[in-house]
């Protein structure tokens, strides 16, 4: 008997996804395990930001739909889907001489309305969210004057503060050193795990996706390689298939996951 496939609020059925005349997938089928940490891996080039762009809403799919809690997703009011779906895009720019905490704030914005202003529910989750991402002490700076690695944890703050029950977070350890990478995945894994929000997760460090996953989805060329717990499917022989690495995967001497080591580069004999 099969597995039974786990329930699962945003799903994309058929997809055809492209960017003008370049087709990145064809009949891609794919559904985000509700609760799960889940995170897409796979080459470059390969569609992965794509993807989570159509389960964003921010590209409309040639072909298929995206689903959201069973109804298509370009179909529910915009201000509707933020309020379930948070998103940190690639790549983000911030308006000029904005503050820290007004772009954080600014996450707030689904919960705003013409009867329901900002509150004091507002100004904690974007205290939370600050202190949460380490930007706290820079409430007061501008944006434009942060290095790359703060200005990426302001936008995470941001992300975090809409409070949505589904994030969906595309690169997210861009611009960061390895102590701010841990961090920002530690903190992924602690909403998931204590707040029981859904995220969906791109990262390009195969390492990083095994030990924080709960559900990995493998793709090359714009299609599912394999996805699945990443003990169940991380082998030497998936990596050569998506990557075209030879390599070892032994258990990760701190977590157990499992761990890619590289095949040594053979040296021309003497």
């Amino acid at each position: 008997m099969g597995r039974t496939a786990p329930p699962s609020r945003l799903r994309g059925e058929g997809l055809t996804l492209a960017y003008d005349q370049r087709t990145i997938a064809e009949d891609l089928t794919v559904a985000i395990p509700d609760d799960s940490f889940t995170v897409i891996v796979g080459p470059n080039a390969c569609g992965k930001s794509t993807l989570l762009r159509a389960l964003a809403r921010m590209l409309r799919p040639r072909a298929g739909r995206v689903l959201l809690d069973g109804a298509e997703l370009h179909s529910r009011p915009a201000r509707q889907v933020a309020r379930t779906l948070g998103l940190l895009p690639q790549s983000s720019t911030a308006p000029d001489g904005i503050t820290v905490a007004d772009l954080v704030a600014r996450g707030r914005y689904p919960h705003q309305g013409l009867l329901r202003q900002w509150s004091r529910l507002d100004e904690r989750a974007v205290r939370e969210s600050m202190e949460a991402t380490g930007v706290a002490a820079l409430a007061d700076r501008y944006v434009d004057e942060l290095s790359g690695g703060q200005r990426q944890r302001v936008w995470i703050a941001m992300a975090i503060a809409q409070q949505t029950p589904l994030l969906l977070l595309d690169e997210p350890t861009t611009y960061l050193d390895i102590q701010h990478q841990i961090d920002v995945l530690d903190l992924c894994a602690q909403l998931h795990e204590e707040q029981g929000r859904t995220l969906v997760a791109v990262l390009h460090d195969l390492n990083h996706a095994a030990r924080y996953a709960t559900h990995l989805i493998a793709l090359r060329d714009g299609r599912v390689v394999a996805q699945g717990p990443p003990g169940e499917i991380v082998t030497a022989d998936l990596v050569h298939e998506v990557f075209g690495l030879r390599c070892q995967v032994i258990p990760d001497p701190e977590t157990g996951t499992p761990l890619v080591v590289p095949a040594a580069r053979r040296r021309a004999a003497v």
